[in-house]
């Protein structure tokens, strides 16, 4: 690994800048891996899950990936010109402006819940802004790393683009390496170590990490509508996704209302459940009894579980049915819950759920439900998220004009289109003096001239 990164980075202090023609052959370098491999990834990630269904992974991971690239292959070459910055009136006729420039080499440290939109999303995003690329996959889904790693050897360049594989020992190696931008997409336990870790060679990192996301159904929001939205991103790929809505604010009378309707919407979407090709499994053993656990726990305090389907949790296949929770406590009320299991948590005045939301680590994502513009604006006016949706869920990261980041103990920095970009570039900043100028006037020593140049220069 390290004889990789010392190649990578001897090629790019070679070569430190790759103009726009190199650039675009290697997006579509990627975008034809990722479609002549479209099949074989999905079939990969369904072994590593024991089941995910193809359409899944082309809606979640296949299309917003290629969008991704084709919105880089449009825009990247005016992304790349330098953009005129103004001079200062006693700096005049001088001139600036700001010059994207490749960082060098980036490190991507990809999660499994995602892998594929995951990596090549922000590897699209370091190749469009001229950087080399080493990705970092996931244990957890060794057959998706094998397949990706095949790919990528069969059409780059492994001084543009190297996959590293392993588990935490050499996760923790790939983090210490002197990357010139480091992107982690995981929990914020293992984000401060990853920061720590680049901290020793002070490389920039983008976080973009977990937290509860909360769902806010406004009291004139119609519920039905709510409903269908959040259960559908809270059950896309069971739960297992970062920006999920995590749980439900909701007016104390609707939360009867809405469990009944939760259920009656998984019976429409999900029919025999336990048989159904739809639903994704937990990854691994360990994930389903964390689950089963935090479940456990909640049950023991008091809470209320109301299962929305007729089948029950297989540990043998990791089927873990969906379920809301009322009066949750423990883990599942204070942790991130990355599966199938929805806390509601009633409110009387709206305030209230402003004010719970605000006592909580600022969340990746936040989903308010409401008609009303006065309701909307104090929600986007109080409320700090990574990334919001309106009305919907999950959508603002399928948008390759959006940032999509975290913020607080969700996540620094943001990828993703023309952010991405910027943030993968080092902004160079550059002044060009004119030939006739009066720099000179303001030279020693400090005579009267000084003086009287100075008093104007201070009064404007």
């Amino acid at each position: 690994m390290r004889k990789r990164f010392d190649s990578m980075q001897a090629a790019a202090r070679a070569q430190p800048f790759a103009d726009w023609p190199a650039r675009a052959a290697r997006l579509r370098a990627l975008k034809r891996m990722l479609v002549e491999n479209r099949r074989r990834f999905a079939q990969a990630i369904a072994r590593d899950f024991g089941q995910r269904p193809q359409a899944e992974t082309d809606l979640a991971e296949i299309f917003p990936a290629l969008a991704g690239i084709r919105h880089a292959l449009r825009h990247g070459r005016g992304w790349m010109r330098r953009r005129p910055a103004r001079t200062g009136l006693w700096f005049r006729p001088a001139r600036a402006w700001v010059q994207p420039r490749p960082l060098g080499v980036v490190g991507i440290v990809v999660p499994w819940n995602y892998p594929v939109f995951l990596s090549i999303g922000p590897v699209t995003d370091a190749l469009a802004a001229g950087n080399r690329v080493m990705v970092k996959l996931s244990e957890h889904a060794p057959g998706f790393a094998e397949a990706f790693a095949e790919a990528a050897a069969q059409h780059f360049d492994p001084d543009v683009l190297a996959v590293v594989m392993g588990g935490p020992e050499v996760a923790a190696g790939f983090t210490a390496l002197p990357f010139d931008h480091l992107l982690f997409t995981g929990s914020t336990k293992v984000g401060r170590q990853v920061m720590q870790a680049a901290g020793a060679n002070l490389t920039p990192v983008t976080l973009e990490l977990g937290g509860k996301s909360p769902a806010l159904v406004a009291p004139d929001a119609p519920l039905a509508h709510a409903v269908d939205r959040i259960m559908t991103g809270k059950l896309l790929n069971a739960g297992q996704t970062c920006i999920a809505p995590d749980y439900v604010l909701l007016p104390r009378p609707r939360v009867e209302e809405f469990t009944a309707l939760a259920r009656d919407w998984v019976g429409r979407h999900y029919p025999r459940l336990a048989a159904n090709p739809d639903y994704s499994r937990i990854i691994n053993d360990a994930q389903f009894q964390r689950l089963s656990d935090w479940i456990a726990e909640a049950q023991e305090s008091g809470a209320a579980l109301h299962p929305l389907s007729d089948a029950a949790p297989d540990a043998a296949r990791r089927l873990m049915p969906p379920l809301i929770v009322t009066g949750a406590k423990g883990a599942l009320a204070e942790q991130e819950i990355f599966g199938p299991v929805l806390p509601l948590t009633p409110y009387d005045k709206l305030r209230e759920a402003v004010d719970h939301i605000l006592a909580r680590p600022r969340p990746l994502a936040f989903y308010p439900f409401t008609g009303n513009a006065e309701t909307l604006a104090l929600l986007l006016g109080t409320v700090a998220a990574g990334g919001v949706t309106v009305n919907d869920t999950l959508l603002h990261v399928a948008q390759p004009g959006l940032p999509f980041g975290g913020v607080g103990a969700s996540g620094m920095g943001a990828w993703h289109g023309k952010a991405g970009f910027d943030r993968m570039s080092h902004l160079m900043p550059v002044f060009r003096q004119a030939r006739l100028n009066g720099a000179g006037l303001l030279a020693p020593p400090y005579g009267a001239r000084f003086r009287m140049l100075m008093r104007w220069m201070l009064r404007l």
